[in-house]
């Protein structure tokens, strides 16, 4: 542990936006308390109830669950609430919203091209078999249910497509998070929705936009690995296109009329 003495207070840069008031970002620098166990979504709450009222931001759980307090950090995407100002000593600490996303306000993004992204995936289990009540619940073995639970740990939170360079370039791009999440229902052994998902995965904004760098999930909060869901599913990709050429062409109708 340093002997220097912790200082009373640390300086916090914002990347301000008020699309009423700005024609453009602007930095905008607080002077806050510091404390060691002082998260970085505490001192923007300090801000915004001590300092600044103006100052906009999203958050909910405080622990890490909700995944509505990602923004970039000193240039790194991160939930404020599981990031401390004592890890960011001397500060400033630089604070902006998250990269590759529409500003509404200061901190807080749109989510829109995320969710319609989203919607493209068919996020839910969708059954291989109709299943009534009755027949109880759809067991399955530790092994089947290892084949998703890696993935299913997404808390929607964005900070992979603030980290991915090619969702960056490219908008239309599905991205880690909902590629992740689609594997997570293709992967599920109670799901027959993979051929419904193929179209949105072997698309030109699908796996194949991906260039395999793999920060997507090192920002991970929730250790998902989406990189991983990537690359799996662009075999799954090259399998579908291949096999296509071997399976069994119909026969014509030659049925008289």
């Amino acid at each position: 542990m340093s002997d220097k003495p912790m200082p009373s207070t640390i300086e916090i840069d914002v990347l301000r936006y008020r699309p009423e008031d700005d024609s453009e970002p602007f930095w905008q620098r607080y002077s806050v308390p510091f404390s060691e166990d002082m998260s970085v979504l505490q001192g923007l709450q300090h801000i915004k109830d001590d300092i600044d009222g103006t100052l906009s931001f999203r958050w909910s759980c405080r622990q890490a669950i909700c995944g509505s307090c990602g923004m970039m950090v000193n240039g790194n995407p991160k939930l404020s609430c599981q990031t401390f100002l004592r890890d960011l000593l001397p500060g400033p600490v630089k604070i902006e919203a998250l990269a590759h996303m529409p500003i509404e306000r200061d901190l807080i993004v749109s989510v829109e091209p995320f969710v319609k992204k989203l919607e493209r995936v068919s996020p839910y289990i969708i059954p291989k078999t109709p299943r009534a009540l009755a027949q109880g619940e759809h067991l399955q073995t530790p092994a089947e249910l290892d084949a998703f639970a890696q993935f299913s740990g997404c808390i929607n939170c964005m900070l992979c497509y603030a980290a991915c360079p090619q969702y960056g370039l490219n908008p239309d791009f599905l991205g880690p998070g909902v590629l992740a999440l689609m594997h997570r229902y293709n992967a599920d052994s109670r799901d027959g929705g993979t051929r419904q998902r193929m179209e949105a995965i072997s698309t030109e904004d699908g796996v194949w936009s991906c260039t395999a760098v793999g920060y997507c999930s090192e920002v991970c909060p929730k250790h998902v690995d989406p990189a991983n869901a990537v690359n799996q599913n662009k075999v799954n990709s090259a399998k579908d296109y291949f096999l296509r050429f071997f399976a069994p062409k119909a026969k014509p109708d030659t049925t008289p009329t």
